[in-house]
């Protein structure tokens, strides 16, 4: 007899180059992390202090799956980034000894619901509902870190084929030890997080139908496409 009132969801997990899946604990992301992409949002392009925010672990979608349009938007976009993925648990954190805790480095699409982080951000309320919503965080493979940290390199996206975002890791407004530095002295971090860095700019809607391509240099290329709504029409 099951020790649970109902048998339990499966593991979240996401694909790990070569090897058995990572079980995904956490989604952390990092909000405005290129300058360029404060400045399209209607920010000043500061360096401000990182601003998170979360995705449930089930948001994830395996590299090449279909991602049904999600209810409640008009305005749905992509924005490619980059993905940390944690292998040892910490607290507080130093920058200079946050890439001992890092597993490995994927390619991650933050989905989100544009018209309602828009309303949230005018009301002041939280933006759960335009960012952590369901298959809203495709990941492709995970690349160990043993095979390097990328601090700089190519990353982009395309939808049907046409550029729509390119930029350089080198951009970041705060690196990979500076997000896990800060991060880690608000949460404790523990080895099945994900972090997803933030996003440059050229974000941009999706409809039904379009196909989705984006990479990060030395990583495994993200395509997904967009599929009709779940039980009903865009």
């Amino acid at each position: 007899m099951s020790e649970f009132a109902f048998p339990p969801a499966a593991q979240p997990s996401v694909a790990v180059a070569g090897e058995r899946p990572f079980p995904v604990h956490r989604i952390y992301c990092v909000g405005l992390n290129y300058a360029d992409h404060v400045r399209e949002m209607g920010g000043g392009g500061g360096r401000e202090p990182p601003v998170f925010f979360m995705k449930p672990a089930d948001a994830v979608v395996p590299n090449g799956a279909t991602v049904p349009y999600p209810p409640g938007t008009t305005n749905f976009h992509h924005e490619i980034e980059l993905v940390v993925a944690i292998g040892r648990a910490g607290r507080a954190i130093s920058a200079q000894r946050a890439l001992e805790h890092v597993f490995g480095y994927a390619a991650g699409n933050d989905l989100t619901r544009r018209d309602l982080q828009n309303e949230a951000k005018k009301r002041g309320h939280p933006w759960d509902t335009s960012k952590g919503f369901d298959f809203s965080a495709p990941v492709a493979a995970i690349r160990r870190a043993t095979l390097g940290h990328p601090a700089r390199g190519r990353i982009w996206l395309s939808v049907n084929g046409s550029l729509r975002q390119e930029s350089d890791l080198a951009q970041m407004l705060f690196g990979v030890p500076d997000i896990i530095a800060s991060l880690s002295a608000l949460y404790e971090l523990r080895p099945g997080d994900l972090i997803f860095t933030g996003t440059p700019a050229g974000v941009g809607p999706l409809k039904p139908g379009d196909r989705l391509e984006g990479g990060i240099e030395g990583l495994e290329v993200l395509r997904n496409t967009i599929a009709p709504p779940l039980g009903g029409s865009a």
